[in-house]
Parts: structure tokens; C-alpha cells; sequence
């Protein structure tokens, strides 16, 4: 059981200094467009940076990763990582919305504009550090939950959000009246009609492509963990694998709070058939803990 342990904690750092670079370099990047005034090469500086899809979806992706944070030290702690259901969502929705952000600005802005351009000064982190370290944590170091095609169509939320608000500052209210420009060139370079179309179809295709690295990386982990069970269960039962891990965290986890790993029980009751009731499985796990503890005392 070290091996998995040990995978938990890997997994734990990982997501835990990912995260924490997501969200220093979304702070640094937006605020060198806050302090910034004036750029030659770009409108929207100063209060306005807010007005771009850019700023927006890698503040999204910065709130994302600073939620994980406190699920990533706290498995660290009980030496069981888990997110909730609807932070492993939120986190895809973001996590496609940076994507957006990176592709067009790989793609699109890059030709165009010039590729040092696009990616200095601020643009770094928010063109480039940011999406692709979003992309890595949530596709490689997030993935204790297997995402589903229906929960998938929640990345289309911040992009449509976004589109509307968009194309009522630009088109409705215009920038003769204190609307937005068309920076972005969906309304006036080509037909709005286009950009309608492509838009959401593009960004559900990315979120796709990110929920298939994401849950393959889920199976490939179930199946080392599915692997190290057995390994370990070969013949033995599930009470007394319980209590005999019980007695091993007390060798290194003897003061303090003491937390069941419910997580690791409940694998081992679903990898050994075991007919034990999730209560009876933790007070197993209790037996043994304490019983390490009294004879190290």
C-alpha cells in the first residue's frame, strides 16, 4: 500500500504547484495590463484589460486552480487526494476556456501579429504559461473523477456568457456610445453569422479533446491502482488488509487528528468483493490504528 501512498502524494504536489503557478501568473499577468496605460500594439489596457475574452477565462482558470489548492494540501495531510464532482467541472469549463484562449492565440493573433508579439511582456502568462500549465494539471494531476459527454457541454457556458456580452457592447451599443471595438474582429472582419457558427462548435470540440486526455488519464490511473491491489490482496481478506492498514499509518501518522482513508476502504471492499458495510470497514481500520498506537506506547 506505500506504492499507492506514494502515487497519492506525487499526484498531491503535482496539482498543488501547478495550481499555485496558475494563479501567480494570472496575477501577475493581469495586473502588468492594469498598470499598463498605453500599448501601442493593443486598445484594451488599464480597467479595459477586463474587457477581453483573454483576461477573462485566465481569471476563470486562476479561481479554478486556487479551489483545488486547498483539496491538494488537505491530501497531503489524510494521504487521500479527492476533488468534488463539481470542481473536476468547473476546472474543465475553465480549463477549455484557456484552451480557446491559447489556440486562437497560437493560430489566428500569431500569424498576423508576430509571434514575439503575442507572447511577451503579460501575454506570456496569459497566452502561454497559463493555458498550457491549466491544460497539463487538469488533464495529468486532476483526475479523480471520470467526466461524461453530458457535463462536457458546461464548457460552453463562460464562451457563450462571453459572446453575448460581446456582441451587445459591440454591435448594440457600439463604441460611438460607449460599447467595446470589435478587437476581436467577429463582427466587422468577417460575418457575424461566421463567428456564431464556429464559435461554440469550436469550443465543445476542445472541451471534447481535453475530456478524452483527462479520462484516459483517470483509466490508466485506475488501472495502476486496480494493479497494486492486486498485488497486495492475493489471497487475503478485506477485514484484515483494513486493520493491517490501520496499523501501518499508526507507524507514521501516531498523533495528531486521526482520518480514515475512505477512499482506500472503499477500493478495497470493491477490489476484494468484500460484503462490509462502510461503517464496519472504518472502525476495522480503527481497531488496527489503535492497536499500533498502544504498543509503540
Amino acid at each position: 500500500m506505500d506504492e499507492l501512498v506514494r502515487k497519492n502524494r506525487i499526484q498531491c504536489i503535482c496539482a498543488l504547484v501547478a495550481c499555485s503557478v496558475v494563479v501567480v501568473c494570472v496575477c501577475i499577468g493581469v495586473t502588468m495590463n492594469l498598470t499598463t496605460l498605453h500599448d501601442e500594439n493593443f486598445d484594451n489596457m488599464g480597467i479595459r484589460t477586463f474587457c477581453m475574452f483573454t483576461v477573462n477565462s485566465n481569471i476563470l482558470s486562476a479561481v479554478a486552480a486556487f479551489i483545488v489548492i486547498p483539496y491538494a494540501i488537505d491530501g497531503l495531510r489524510k494521504k487521500e487526494y479527492v476533488l468534488p464532482n463539481w470542481v473536476v467541472v468547473f476546472m474543465l469549463a475553465c480549463t477549455t476556456a484557456v484552451a480557446l484562449t491559447f489556440l486562437i492565440s497560437l493560430f489566428v493573433l500569431a500569424p498576423f501579429k508576430g509571434f514575439v508579439l503575442i507572447f511577451t511582456g503579460s501575454r506570456f502568462f496569459l497566452h502561454g504559461v497559463c493555458p498550457i500549465l491549466s491544460i497539463l494539471a487538469f488533464c495529468v494531476f486532476i483526475t479523480s473523477h471520470k467526466i461524461t459527454v453530458k457535463q462536457t457541454f458546461f464548457s460552453l457556458i463562460p464562451v457563450t456568457i462571453y459572446a453575448i456580452v460581446y456582441f451587445v457592447m459591440v454591435v448594440v451599443v457600439t463604441s460611438e456610445r460607449g460599447g467595446w471595438e470589435d478587437f476581436y474582429g467577429f463582427a466587422t472582419k468577417i460575418p457575424i453569422w461566421i463567428s456564431a457558427t464556429v464559435l461554440l462548435p469550436l469550443t465543445f470540440g476542445i472541451a471534447t479533446l481535453i475530456r478524452f486526455w483527462h479520462n484516459k488519464s483517470f483509466v490508466n490511473r485506475r488501472k495502476n491502482e486496480a494493479q497494486i491491489f492486486l498485488d497486495y490482496f492475493d489471497n487475503k481478506n478485506a477485514s484484515e488488509i483494513i486493520f493491517e492498514i490501520g496499523k501501518a499509518r499508526a507507524t507514521i501518522q501516531c498523533y495528531g487528528e486521526v482520518v480514515v482513508p475512505t477512499l482506500v476502504v472503499r477500493k478495497i471492499m470493491y477490489f476484494t468483493d468484500s460484503d462490509l458495510q462502510i461503517e464496519e470497514a472504518c472502525k476495522l481500520y480503527l481497531d488496527g490504528y489503535f492497536s499500533a498506537v498502544k504498543v509503540k506506547k
